[in-house]
């Protein structure tokens, strides 16, 4: 703990494990907060604590924002990866003719829905501390028995989703449906507020490669939107995403969405026990590169389970590093990313939305698998009922 100072009497408890505090949070001190919140008995225990006990300092400051900076219900603009509001158009140096619009009040969650650690503070515990970072965990039977009615919650979402598309139809209302549909289901929207995000699901439009904030921006006839769903249900997760016309739309757009498709689907051909990670990547950029696109290198797919992000990561371009090789009982999302014009991404000043550097437009279609002792099995399959909205997968 730098900078920490000497509590004068050893009658504070430690935050962490109980025994006599003698070091007291600086942050605290800063922030005037009661001492027997940020009373600590050595370095060990406040770092052990750091990832649960910032969201102390994060309500404070909350607290004292006052009206100067509203994180109400009022329509603003997101900032700081969703912990501020601003009412005006943050200045950036945008790549493309796309532009942020305000976005509407967090949405709430009954409180019979079982939430994941963060719904409350927006700051995740146990994940990133997790030995399964680092180990990619065989589920047992019974969790994948979990993971099969979670991903076809989420399936049912994002079909719900995928129904309303049309021009003129706002994202924030797509948000709407998500987060409507995921509660009558019994689960809860697991981007809501993880590490802040503001939102029920990601919708990223035309030159957003992921994590899109919903806003008050309407769908006009010619975009592409990509909706990314996530459910947390019986402890679990399950995550998918699918890239949607919106009324008629260019050539390019169509070629660069169908090419992503396929894809994923090349990339899920291969998945099996014994196959490296890596070579998941390799099907892909060759793929892509056939069709004249790029592949995004700067997010990927990872393992998913009673954690949201996970090992293994999954790299979904070529000569990546990704180490390992499949095992039965591993689940794992593939989500490719691809753009018509350069690799490269920017981030927008919200912290979250990533645009391509050139402007051009990028898809996205995600599954999340479970390796199987034969192959594969895809547990966020289109469903017979699910919407038919893709012209290729059209008999």
């Amino acid at each position: 703990m730098a900078g920490g100072s000497d509590v004068a009497e050893a009658t504070l408890s430690c935050a962490q494990c109980g025994k006599p505090a003698h070091l007291q949070c600086p942050k605290c001190v800063e922030l005037k907060l009661p001492r027997e919140d940020g009373a600590f008995c050595t370095q060990e225990c406040f770092k052990a604590s750091w990832s649960s006990h910032k969201s102390v300092h994060l309500k404070a400051k909350l607290s004292t924002l006052g009206t100067a900076e509203p994180l109400g219900n009022g329509w603003q603009y997101c900032l700081k990866k969703g912990e501020r509001r601003t009412p005006k158009l943050p200045h950036f140096d945008w790549t493309g003719t796309l532009r942020p619009y305000p976005i509407s009040g967090m949405r709430t969650v009954p409180s019979h829905i079982d939430q994941p650690d963060w719904a409350v503070d927006g700051i995740p515990k146990i994940e990133p501390n997790s030995d399964l970072q680092h180990v990619v965990e065989i589920k047992s039977p019974e969790q994948i028995e979990r993971m099969r009615e979670t991903c076809r919650i989420a399936r049912e979402v994002l079909d719900a989703a995928a129904r309303v598309i049309r021009p003129g139809v706002t994202t924030d209302e797509i948000d709407r449906v998500v987060h409507d549909a995921t509660i009558a289901a019994g689960a809860y929207p697991s981007p809501l507020n993880y590490h802040f995000f503001p939102k029920s699901c990601c919708t990223s439009v035309n030159e957003v490669i992921c994590h899109g904030i919903p806003d008050a921006r309407k769908l006009e006839d010619g975009d592409i939107v990509n909706v990314d769903i996530t459910v947390y249900y019986k402890g679990v997760h399950g995550d998918l995403n699918e890239t949607f016309f919106v009324g008629n739309v260019d050539e390019t757009s169509k070629q660069l969405v169908q090419c992503t498709y396929e894809c994923l689907e090349k990339a899920i051909s291969i998945v099996k026990p014994g196959v490296r990670f890596r070579e998941i990547g390799e099907v892909i950029n060759r793929h892509s590169s056939m069709s004249g696109f790029s592949v995004v290198k700067s997010y990927c797919g990872h393992g998913i389970g009673e954690l949201f992000h996970c090992a293994p990561n999954i790299p979904h371009y070529g000569r990546n590093k990704a180490v390992g090789v499949m095992k039965a009982g591993q689940t794992f999302t593939i989500e490719p990313m691809i753009n018509a014009g350069v690799w490269r991404d920017r981030m927008w000043p919200d912290g979250w939305t990533a645009v391509t550097a050139d402007g051009k437009q990028s898809a996205q279609f995600e599954h999340t698998l479970l390796v199987t002792e034969s192959g594969v099995e895809v547990l966020t399959a289109r469903l017979p009922s699910s919407p038919d909205v893709f012209p290729w997968l059209k008999p």
